[in-house]
C-alpha cells in the first residue's frame, strides 16, 4: 500500500487513534487530525502528519484539508469520517442547541470535509469515503437521543451519497460498531453536564439509578465489547477490498440488531431494546 494516503478524523484516541497506528503499520500515509492541537502535537511526536481538524469549525476543515492536499500533490485516496461526541440525557430535558451542537460536530462538519473531498476523488479518478457509524444509527437506545438522531441522520445521508455516486469510481462506505473500547463515555460528561438540568428533570429518580450511575461510576467493561482494533481490521478490509462491502458491521450487538431490526415489529423491538 505504499503511496496511499487516507485522511482519518478524531485520531485523539479510541478507534480513530487505532485506526491511525494500524493502517500507518500496513504502509499508508496517514494524516491523523485532531480537534485540538495539543493532541495533534502528540500524534506528531509519534512520527504522524497530524492537521487540526474540528468538525464544528469550519475554517479548520478548510485549512486541515489543505494542508493534508498540500503534503500529498493534490491527491487522497481515502477519508474516514470518525470523529463525534454524545450529549447523554432524556429528549425531553434535551435544549434544541444541544442538538445543534452535536449535529454540527457528528453529521454537518463531515458533510462539509467529504463535499471537499469529493472533488479530489472525482478528478483523481478513485477514492473511499468511509464514515464510522454506530449500532446506534441502526436503533434507537434510551438517554442517547442527540447521539441516536446524529447516527440516524448520518447513514441517510451516507446511504444517499452512495445511490448518487454510484456513476464515479468512488465507493462510499458505512461501519457500524456496536460498543467498543473509548473514552466517549467518559468525554461526554462535560457534555452532559453543560446541557443536561437533571435536578429539574420529572426524570430526576430515573437519571440517578440509571444514566448517572453509567457516566460516573467504574462499570468494567460493556457485554460484548471489543477493542478498538476490531474496527481498524474491518477499515482495512473496505480501504483494500477490489469489492468492499456497503456496510461493515462491528461486534455482535450490531449484528443483533441489524438481523432484529429486520424481522421484528417495531413495538417488540422496542421491548426487547427497554430490556436492556
Amino acid at each position: 500500500m505504499t503511496g496511499k494516503s487516507i485522511l482519518i478524523t478524531g485520531c485523539s484516541s479510541g478507534i480513530g487513534h487505532d485506526a491511525a497506528l494500524g493502517l500507518k503499520a500496513q504502509g499508508w500515509r496517514v494524516f491523523a487530525a485532531c480537534r485540538k492541537e495539543i493532541d495533534c502535537d502528540r500524534l506528531r511526536d509519534l512520527g504522524f502528519e497530524s492537521p487540526r481538524i474540528d468538525y464544528q469549525d469550519s475554517a479548520s476543515i478548510q485549512t486541515g484539508l489543505a494542508e493534508v492536499l498540500t503534503a500529498t500533490g493534490g491527491t487522497l485516496d481515502a477519508l474516514f469520517n470518525n470523529g463525534a461526541f454524545a450529549v447523554p440525557g432524556a429528549v425531553e430535558d434535551l435544549p434544541t442547541d444541544a442538538l445543534r451542537s452535536i449535529f454540527e460536530a457528528n453529521v454537518f462538519g463531515w458533510h462539509e470535509l467529504t463535499r471537499q473531498v469529493i472533488p479530489v476523488m472525482r478528478a483523481q479518478g478513485h477514492g473511499r469515503i468511509i464514515n464510522n457509524s454506530s449500532v446506534l444509527g441502526l436503533v434507537p437506545a434510551r438517554w442517547r437521543g442527540a447521539y441516536v438522531a446524529s447516527k440516524f441522520a448520518l447513514e441517510g445521508l451516507t446511504d444517499v451519497l452512495r445511490l448518487e455516486m454510484q456513476d464515479t469510481s468512488l465507493h462510499i462506505i458505512l461501519i457500524e460498531p456496536g460498543p467498543v473500547t473509548s473514552r466517549i463515555r467518559q468525554n461526554s460528561i462535560p457534555h452532559f453536564e453543560r446541557w443536561i438540568n437533571w435536578q429539574a428533570s420529572p426524570r430526576a429518580n430515573q437519571y440517578q439509578d440509571s444514566l448517572l450511575r453509567r457516566l460516573y461510576e467504574s462499570r468494567g467493561r460493556d457485554p460484548f465489547e471489543l477493542p478498538p482494533e476490531a474496527v481498524t481490521k474491518k477499515l482495512i478490509h473496505a480501504l483494500q477490498s477490489p469489492r468492499p462491502r456497503l456496510r461493515y458491521y462491528v461486534t455482535t450487538p450490531t449484528y443483533l440488531m441489524g438481523i432484529l431490526r429486520r424481522l421484528l415489529p417495531t413495538r417488540t423491538l422496542d421491548w426487547i431494546i427497554a430490556k436492556g
